[in-house]
Order: C-alpha cells, then sequence, then structure tokens
C-alpha cells in the first residue's frame, strides 16, 4: 500500500465548516501534505462507520496547522500549551458529595460516582468558569481530566483544590487534584510553532496512510470559538509570512 493518498480539494462542501466566518479566502488556498502520524484520533480525526467510506477516516476542517521545517510537511499547530488538570477520587467511596475549587470559587456537591459531564457542569456553574472554559473527559467516578480552554485557554491557571469531606463509606475517601502539564508558552521548536493556516475542507484517508493532500487556508476570516480544536487568537506566537487571518 502507498503511504500517500492523494486526494483532490473540492469547495462544493460547507456544512462541515462552521469555524469558517466568510468564504473570502477559500479559492485562494496552498495544497499542502499532512504528516498524519502527527495528528490524534478523536482530536483530529475520526474512524469512518459509513460504509461508502469504506473504513477510511475523516480528518476534521478548520484544524489549525504549522509546518514542520525538517520535512516540508503539514502538522496540527503547537502553540501555547493548554493546561491540563487531573482530579482523583481515592479511598474507594460508596456514597456522598465532593467539591472543586477554582479561584476562590467553590462548586456544589458532585457525587461520588458523577460522570465526567457532571463534572464539567459543577465546573462551569461557576462564576469565573464559562461554557467552553473547561472540558472534563473520564470514566463515572474518575479520575477527571480536566483541560482549560476558552477565556483560560493557554494561560497557566492556578491549580484547583479539591475536597472529599462528604464522602461516605470506603476507606478514608478523599480528592486530590493535580496538574499535569502548566499552561503557558509552545514547547515545539519543529516550526509547528508558527500558524500556518487552517485546514478547509475535511479529508479521508486509509489508516495506514502516512500522508494525505489538502488545502490550507492562510488568509480570510474564522470563528475561533467554533474550531475543531481549541485556540486563543490572542496566545498566537508567529505566524508565516504572508498569514492573514482574521478571528470572530
Amino acid at each position: 500500500m502507498n503511504d500517500f493518498q492523494p486526494l483532490s480539494y473540492s469547495d462544493n462542501v460547507t456544512a462541515d465548516r462552521p469555524w469558517l466566518a466568510s468564504l473570502v479566502g477559500v479559492q485562494d488556498t496552498n495544497s499542502i501534505t499532512l504528516d498524519l502520524a502527527k495528528f490524534s484520533a478523536g482530536t483530529h480525526y475520526a474512524a469512518s462507520t459509513s460504509p461508502f467510506l469504506q473504513g477510511r477516516n475523516t480528518m476534521k476542517s478548520g484544524i489549525p496547522l504549522g509546518k514542520v521545517t525538517a520535512s516540508g510537511l503539514y502538522a496540527p499547530y503547537s502553540g501555547p500549551t493548554s493546561e491540563t488538570q487531573t482530579a482523583t477520587v481515592t479511598g474507594s467511596p460508596t456514597g456522598g458529595t465532593f467539591t472543586l475549587t477554582f479561584s476562590g470559587q467553590t462548586t456544589g456537591g458532585i457525587a461520588y460516582n458523577a460522570s465526567a459531564a457532571v463534572v464539567q457542569a459543577a465546573l462551569e456553574a461557576l462564576s469565573n468558569i464559562a461554557p467552553g472554559d473547561v472540558t472534563v473527559t473520564g470514566n463515572a467516578g474518575g479520575p477527571y481530566t480536566v483541560v482549560f480552554g476558552g477565556a483560560y485557554l493557554s494561560d497557566d491557571v492556578s491549580q484547583m483544590t479539591a475536597s472529599g469531606a462528604s464522602l461516605t463509606g470506603g476507606s478514608s475517601p478523599t480528592v486530590t487534584v493535580t496538574t499535569n502539564t502548566a499552561g503557558g508558552a509552545a514547547g515545539a521548536s519543529d516550526g509547528t510553532q508558527v500558524l500556518a493556516g487552517f485546514l478547509v475542507d475535511h479529508i479521508f484517508f486509509n489508516p495506514g496512510s502516512t500522508k494525505a493532500s489538502g488545502a490550507l487556508l492562510w488568509r480570510g476570516e474564522v470563528y475561533a470559538a467554533k474550531l475543531p480544536v481549541p485556540m486563543d487568537p490572542t496566545n498566537i506566537g508567529s505566524t508565516a509570512p504572508g498569514v492573514n487571518i482574521h478571528y470572530r
């Protein structure tokens, strides 16, 4: 099987591009080649369940891209890092609740076996966290991984604290919070720390492929909040020469 998956760009599909604020620039794109090994399933692409796509994966449109200096291929833009924290319930509680506190604001009681969606809703109910500021993943009962985005995207935020005083059962149940990744400046130095533009349209590729072709939007307007990968325009370190992107 060839490692290169060719694909012609067509601008006749717009339903998957809610991030595109204007059609200006979509006819003035650059043909590029993606290094598929640098993209992550779930975050950047999804495995197809449609029999019509013959098992091909679907790369999301609107992904911010940078150009790898050594290879000339394109990969996900690796700008400033978003903060990631983990809340872990220990001691095998069988009932009760716990709370999380962020920058002086404390959630209501969260059930010991709450789903990630419930934890996210509890955080978003705080006066200093709006919908989109955090994304919570994990199994019911945790551990819960909290990724800060929105107003806190790329910020080195304060570590949350937790209280498990209302947890019951088990063996001395409690809740701890750790910081996995501190928000801050870009850690990459391979060229992807420079924003080159956005993938114009979704593309399909075979799971065994290592490269795929696409089209790069390097000028135009986008809705930053609707991009498939969280990005704060105010935190962009640098852009490639000639890139002219406006954000709404």
